[in-house]
């Protein structure tokens, strides 16, 4: 594996930005090549892949997921999964906090919002997001933390409308600080941008950037 874009990317990264190494359909072994140069940190959006990696290499990995979750898969990374970026309905919170107690064990996550012009993207509205929070049932929910937020840009190459996607990410993110986690240190994440998008992201304000591509050179 050629470590030349990685060396580039995480080069040309603040510190106070998490680089998440996208894994997804990535080799153990070129996994364990960035593990070996001091990369602990990957994101998987499949939770039998995810499993099964996780198995395979190292356990102090930092394993983070981050597609689309569907709740008869939580099992499968609930015992060990790092933290959860696609909390996407109340339902699908629900399960992940009672996965978590079945494993002893308090899952962070951050709420995902539909913010780009693409039918294909999952995420909250504004709106369910603060249904969510307000719901009596939300407080009951101890197995789980929630510690930011997450969102995608619309694929595309018109500059402006990435940044007011982003934009409007962190000025949801800014707003439910302020509103509803304004004691809560660990409420600090912004997750945004990808391999196409990912400087402009941090530009914006992102704390974790999610690249794959633009690492895992074909």
């Amino acid at each position: 594996m050629d470590l030349i874009p990685y060396n580039t990317i995480i080069t040309a990264i603040p510190n106070h930005v998490k680089l998440v190494a996208v894994s997804k359909m990535r080799s153990v072994a070129q996994i364990q090549t960035l593990y070996n140069v001091g990369h602990k940190c990957f994101g998987e959006n499949r939770p039998q892949e995810m499993k099964a990696k996780y198995v395979a290499l190292p356990k102090d990995i930092e394993w983070h997921f981050i597609g689309h979750l569907q709740t008869n898969k939580i099992k499968y990374i609930a015992p060990f999964v790092s933290l959860i970026h696609s909390i996407d309905s109340f339902s699908l919170l629900q399960e992940v906090n009672c996965h978590a107690e079945k494993n002893h064990r308090i899952i962070p996550c951050l709420l995902q919002f539909f913010v780009a012009q693409e039918a294909t993207k999952h995420g909250l509205s504004w709106e369910e997001c603060i249904a969510l929070l307000e719901s009596p049932v939300f407080s009951t929910l101890k197995n789980v933390k929630i510690i930011g937020v997450m969102g995608m840009a619309t694929f595309t190459n018109d500059e402006t409308l990435i940044r007011k996607e982003f934009k409007t990410l962190h000025e949801y993110f800014t707003q439910l600080k302020t509103q509803y986690f304004a004691t809560n240190p660990d409420f600090k994440e912004l997750s945004m941008g990808m391999s196409d998008d990912y400087a402009i992201a941090i530009e914006e304000g992102s704390s974790m950037v999610r690249v794959g591509s633009a690492i895992f050179v074909e």
